[in-house]
């Protein structure tokens, strides 16, 4: 019994996903798809164009909240939702929160400096992904890059918006965690995988799987060098949870 996720390599939407599955010990496999071209095969499946979708035995689920939900119900061993009530609501809280304000955000973000360097984008858009890809997006990339930009409203604008609301969350998750250990009860939670995973292509661990480039475009390299302190928690994250060991704090 080996489910299938039908991802991008470079989403954080998707990472959220393979950090839980791992969490969880489920055997999962990835089918990566390639972006625009996976519109027909998610659609197939799925009442959206979006990935992640997570497919088990006939069953298919869409989107990372709604799919560590339902890890959590089939696979109730080693939750993500705490089963406090208050608890329960303070983790959602956060995961809704962050999809929005970390997920988004820092996606147009970081789209904003990478799509200009399709020699940096590219690899990271076909990763583990079929021999014909890369040379087809290098020909597609500029019909593709224009619609990412239409449709994230990615322009100066777009990012510095964007670039104002992840630092306004990474103060407020900083603040959280200076007076508890994790962001909702008393343990490691989908609220703090969440964290971690959609800030993740802000400092690229080596646990996400993607060939990072080892220089970023310049304007997103210095915003990165100059808040190391903002994600120093969740590069401990990645250190001490992503390979599903969780330490006490």
């Amino acid at each position: 019994m080996t489910a299938v996720l039908y991802q991008f390599p470079i989403s954080h939407y998707c990472e959220k996903v393979r950090w839980a599955l791992d969490y969880k010990q489920v055997p999962w496999r990835a089918q990566n798809l390639l972006p625009g071209l996976h519109i027909k095969t998610a659609r197939g499946m799925a009442p959206r164009s979006s990935v992640p979708i997570l497919c088990l035995q006939g069953e298919c689920v869409q989107g990372s909240a709604n799919i560590i939900s339902w890890l959590d119900e089939r696979f109730p061993e080693r939750p993500l939702t705490p089963a406090d009530p208050a608890a329960r609501e303070a983790s959602l809280h956060w995961e809704s929160r962050l999809d929005r304000d970390l997920g988004v955000h820092v996606r147009r973000f970081a789209y904003h400096y990478l799509l200009d360097r399709p020699d940096l984008v590219i690899p990271l858009f076909v990763h583990q992904g079929r021999w014909w890809w890369r040379p087809f997006l290098k020909l597609s990339f500029p019909r593709l890059q224009a619609v990412m930009r239409k449709l994230m409203a990615i322009d100066d604008r777009g990012a510095e918006e964007s670039r104002q609301v992840i630092e306004q969350t990474l103060a407020d998750i900083r603040t959280t965690l200076s007076q508890q250990p994790w962001l909702a009860g008393d343990g490691f939670s989908r609220a703090d995988l969440a964290a971690a995973a959609l800030a993740a292509p802000l400092f690229m661990p080596a646990a996400y799987g993607l060939p990072w480039p080892a220089q970023l475009p310049r304007p997103l390299q210095d915003w990165i060098n100059a808040h190391e302190d903002d994600l120093a928690w969740a590069r401990a994250l990645y250190r001490d949870c992503r390979s599903g060991s969780v330490p006490a704090r």
